[in-house]
């Protein structure tokens, strides 16, 4: 009965391995596509089935013997005993022979027979893939195991527990700013600069910008913050007048008519130069002069047109989009993200930068307040067990599917081997219980009908 062991067909293509497979030209078992490969462990599982095939069908050769020398004996009148013997022995044949057939007619026909329901794991492989898959859709990826499963492992407290320990959180700290480095790096600067300077200039030109200045304006005049502009512009203003004189003077003499005097148009230079320095002056030093006064109403009044006039909004809106179709400002918010960029791979290189101090100090106190806050752990639970359940309920066809493709494309013999080779053992065991239980079976059965006379 041990003619069909695996690993005796004749393979194609080549000479027959222990594995199942034809051996290639580089002494390398060569396998089916869609097949299993043999490890050493599956190989030593394999001699044992074969181990055992042996010792089962030396049993049930044992029996016969002992079927044909009860027999023979019992025909020269040995005795009562040769019947009980033939008995037993006759039962083991045919429960062994029995068991044979079934454990046989799993993995190949028996004896090569075309017998229905034969050699039903390579018959039948796609189906119990199916079948497989179904069961593990049913009952290993309903929401209400994986909700049970995952509110059993407590994961919010472990986590918690775990991301509290400073190594841990040093560990995490770093393996996030590899993955930012990594994705920074991945992403073309063309690409992104792009992206950012449309998104900025959609997001400016859907957007009317005069209002919110002037909010902002009229915010600032009425606290006195732009007073300091108006002080830095008053010093200025006279440090320059001091400077340039003489430009100034000769700005002056030069739009004077022609019919006039030098000495008239030199002395009108000096005397309006004179008067403009004092005004500089007076308005540097008095903080309130009545320009300044002016300008602050002008700017109060300017905050309101922004706001509500019209014309003056139309205006504004004109001006943002001349100044946002300039070249020179779309090549200067494109450039942003370079700096950017450059920015954050520095300081997620750097150990020492403030952008890992604080991603390490905020993973500490989440992994301290996980670990103690019995409410946070709940909220952490809750999504995840949220996102388990939507990920298998949404994708529970792709999962199962897995399954049933993975096993729709192995190759039936060598599935069939494999399978054997792990199961084939234990299954010998049902040949040799089958040739012990029908002996016996076989031996109570002689003795009650001996008992009733039958």
């Amino acid at each position: 009965m041990n003619a069909d062991e695996p690993g005796t067909a004749p393979g194609a293509g080549g000479v027959k391995t222990a594995a199942g497979g034809p051996q290639s030209g580089t002494g390398v078992p060569s396998v089916p596509r869609g097949a299993f490969i043999y490890s050493a462990a599956d190989e030593e599982k394999r001699r044992g089935v074969r181990r055992m095939k042996t010792f089962a069908t030396a049993l049930l050769l044992l029996v016969a013997v002992v079927y044909v020398l009860a027999k023979g004996a019992q025909s020269t009148g040995a005795g009562a005993w040769a019947g009980y013997v033939a008995a037993a022995a006759e039962a083991g044949m045919v429960g062994a022979l029995a068991d044979w057939f079934a454990v046989t007619a799993l993995f190949r026909r028996p004896l090569g027979l075309p017998i229905p329901h034969t050699a039903i794991i390579p018959t039948k492989k796609d189906t119990l893939g199916r079948t497989l898959g179904d069961f593990v859709g049913e009952n290993f990826l309903s929401s209400d195991v994986v909700r049970e499963r995952l509110r059993a492992v407590g994961i919010g407290s472990r986590l918690g527990g775990w991301l509290a320990e400073p190594a841990n959180a040093d560990r995490v700290t770093a393996e996030l700013s590899t993955a930012l480095r990594g994705a920074l790096t991945v992403l073309r600067d063309s690409d992104v600069q792009a992206v950012v300077g449309e998104a900025i200039t959609r997001r400016a030109d859907a957007q009317e910008v005069a209002p919110g200045i002037g909010k902002m304006l009229e915010r600032l005049v009425s606290d006195g913050g732009h007073r300091k502009v108006v002080d830095l512009v008053c010093v200025r203003a006279h440090d320059w007048l001091v400077l340039h004189g003489e430009s100034v003077m000769e700005a002056v003499t030069g739009g004077a008519p022609g019919w006039t005097p030098r000495f008239v148009d030199k002395r009108v230079g000096e005397r309006v130069y004179k008067e403009l320095v004092r005004f500089a002056s007076e308005m540097r030093d008095m903080p309130d002069h009545p320009a300044r006064g002016a300008i602050d109403r002008f700017l109060a009044d300017f905050a309101g047109d922004l706001q509500s006039d019209t014309d003056t909004r139309a205006r504004v809106e004109q001006l943002k989009g001349e100044v946002l179709g300039r070249r020179e400002v779309q090549e200067l918010i494109a450039s942003t993200w370079g700096s950017v960029r450059a920015m954050v791979v520095a300081a997620a290189e750097d150990e020492r930068s403030e952008l890992r101090l604080r991603t390490r100090t905020g993973l500490l106190s989440l992994g301290a307040r996980l670990a103690s806050d019995d409410r946070l752990q709940e909220k952490v639970d809750g999504w995840l067990e949220d996102a388990a359940v939507h990920v298998v309920t949404t994708y529970r066809d792709e999962i199962t599917s897995l399954i049933t493709d993975t096993v729709a494309g192995w190759d039936a013999e060598h599935t069939s081997r494999k399978i054997e080779a792990h199961i084939g053992r234990d299954l010998q065991f049902i040949r040799i219980n089958g040739t012990v239980v029908g002996a016996l079976a076989g031996l109570v059965i002689f003795m009650v009908s001996r008992a009733l006379g039958a």
